[in-house]
């Protein structure tokens, strides 16, 4: 089977995919939902029920990234994906019998910690399965599902209710991600050291590229160096690779959960306008996520080095959002607000793109998962707060504070992997490094 490679990475975007229309069904329904729940309740009251909701699922994809980085490493990628997708497809199903904010936190805590396993496992997937010079491009075609999720995922999710109960609708987008095994089983066997379908030019390509080693001062190989988590979270490159993303993961988040409300709140928009206006963000995040891979594999093919590719492309993403996040404190009108919403994603996906492969580029074996779940953890912690305090910063309509706010995570972002990752390579262990030099002495 030619190029499996690529059907490998497929099958992780449609994952994503599904993975954002599942987390999304509850957002589009809830308006109509939860007075049918809570008939005695208040629209103020509704919102405030949803937070809390919101906020256990946030909490629990938190916890989930750290678990499944590790829960990957131990059973490996295929096996990973499964307990992670089916786990989540279960929940997804079980929230058709929900009774109340309880049940529904339960339900959504178990959907956010095996929804997160989607991360960390995209990271080990590429890392096993791709060459450096495509790791890039392939965590672009992966995170453009994100991206798709959120274009297709509202006007999906409205024409099923046009048909479908809530309750139904729940059941049949679990369902969907329950289906997706099939042919993760079939496709994804092993990895491809032993596939079975590979073929011989493909696996050669894939394992000579992806050699994590280096070489002492007289050329010879160092073995590889794979770190416990003590010895991972000991290195500066790790902290690099956490406050990174925890500082760019809540961009994203910001405008995940807050588009619709600001669009409502500052521009009146009804539920018309934002059918047609949106998706429009989620556009830019697409086409920022296949940018970010093709140029990094663009740099990598003409010759730079795995450092210059990832420290260019991961600072011009930040770039791009910066004055993009400035300028939406006073866009002038609502196509001009969504145009510069739709340029931050843009950048946001050119950049995290080349922050999630770090780990892979940094480390081998069994940390590069550990190391993407602690950085998915913090991330979703760093969302969760930014998320709780948007209420109190944007009390008076003005959202002026929070964009500033999310300029200098972006600032914060590019100057991490700049300084803390001084040079982006497989590292080598402090007792190894400490061996070399007493030797050279």
């Amino acid at each position: 089977m030619k190029n499996l490679r690529w059907w490998v990475i497929a099958l992780v975007a449609l994952a994503t995919v599904i993975n954002y229309i599942d987390r999304q069904t509850l957002s589009v329904l809830w308006p109509f939902m939860g007075h049918e729940i809570y008939p005695e309740k208040t629209d103020a009251e509704l919102k405030e029920v949803y937070g809390i909701i919101s906020i256990v699922f946030l909490f629990s994809y938190a916890f989930g990234q750290a678990l499944f980085g590790k829960v990957f490493d131990w059973v490996g990628t295929r096996l990973g994906f499964v307990l992670s997708i089916g786990i989540w497809s279960i929940a997804t199903v079980m929230h058709a019998f929900a009774q109340g904010i309880l049940t529904f936190s339960i339900f959504r805590a178990i959907l956010g910690i095996s929804e997160a396993g989607n991360w960390p496992g995209a990271a080990k997937a590429n890392a096993e399965w791709f060459p450096t010079r495509e790791r890039a491009l392939a965590q672009g075609i992966f995170n453009s599902g994100a991206a798709i999720g959120g274009i297709v995922s509202i006007p999906l999710i409205a024409y099923l209710a046009l048909f479908f109960s809530w309750q139904a609708i729940f059941v049949i987008v679990g369902c969907v991600g329950l289906l997706w095994l099939i042919p993760w089983l079939i496709v994804v066997k092993s990895p491809p050291g032993s596939h079975p379908w590979i073929t011989e030019e493909e696996r050669e390509y894939i394992l000579s590229g992806q050699k994590n080693e280096i070489k002492s001062d007289d050329g010879k190989p160092v073995e590889v160096y794979t770190p416990t988590t003590g010895q991972l979270l000991s290195h500066k490159q790790s902290w690099g690779v956490i406050i990174a993303t925890a500082a760019i993961d809540p961009i994203w988040w910001l405008f995940i959960v807050w588009i619709p409300t600001y669009l409502v709140e500052v521009y009146q928009m009804d539920v018309k306008g934002l059918a047609i206006y949106g998706w429009v963000p989620y556009l830019g995040a697409m086409f920022g996520a296949w940018f970010g891979g093709l140029l990094a594999q663009n740099r990598l093919k003409a010759g730079w080095s795995v450092n210059k590719t990832r420290k260019f492309v991961i600072s011009l993403g930040c770039l791009i959002m910066l004055p993009a996040l400035l300028m939406l404190s006073n866009p002038g009108g609502e196509i001009a607000a969504v145009l510069i919403m739709a340029t931050i994603l843009f950048g946001f996906q050119t950049s995290i793109g080349n922050v999630q492969t770090l780990p892979s580029d940094l480390f081998g074996g069994s940390s590069v998962g550990t190391l993407a779940g602690f950085a998915g953890m913090a991330a979703k912690l760093a969302a969760a707060l930014l998320i709780y305090l948007v209420p109190s910063l944007t009390a008076d309509g003005n959202y002026t504070v929070v964009f500033i706010i999310g300029a200098a995570l972006a600032i914060i972002a590019m100057l991490s992997v700049l300084v803390l990752c001084p040079k982006i390579e497989p590292v080598a262990s402090k007792s190894g490094a400490s061996a070399q030099s007493a030797d050279s002495i």
